[in-house]
């Protein structure tokens, strides 16, 4: 069960891949500055996933809006998502949680999906700028999209 709201958030630190090269992303950087939207998600380049990180990116103004930085996490290689993210225009960081840490700290790891071992569960988490889990919601059916509409409403709050 992933966790729960009021829990502190566990720190992390990811790679994320750009033109620019790897870069280390960490919760830290947002503490005390701005809340923070983790996004975990099976895999790239499958259509749900696409579905969702388009969707968020098409409407990344609005949680810019409400002073969150918003995250996708997968197990993928930071270079993999670097290529889907490329390929469909997603214009917000994916980290790279291919050791499967961030994944399991945050409760939202299945022991295995479609023969999938260790693939992130479709998950969700605002995280207000005191490092604690304001929202948190996490599916074990990887074609249910979050509520983005909730998550929208915990960053007003």
């Amino acid at each position: 069960m992933a966790l729960a709201t009021g829990t502190k958030a566990p720190a992390f630190s990811l790679k994320s891949k750009s033109a620019d090269g790897l870069k280390d992303v960490a919760l830290a950087d947002n503490l005390g500055k701005k809340q923070t939207v983790l996004l975990f998600f099976p895999l790239a380049y499958t259509s749900v996933c696409t579905n969702e990180m388009c969707s968020v990116s098409q409407d990344l103004a609005a949680y810019n809006g409400l002073g969150a930085a918003v995250y996708g996490i997968s197990v993928d290689s930071p270079f993999a998502q670097e290529a889907w993210a490329k390929e469909n225009k997603i214009s917000f960081p994916l980290l790279s949680d291919f050791n499967k840490e961030v994944s399991k700290a945050y409760d939202v790891l299945y022991a295995d999906l479609l023969g999938f071992k260790g693939v992130s569960k479709r998950s969700a988490f605002v995280i207000g700028k005191d490092g604690v889990i304001k929202y948190s919601s996490s599916s074990d059916d990887p074609k249910v999209l979050p509520d983005f509409q909730a998550i929208q409403a915990a960053l007003k709050k």
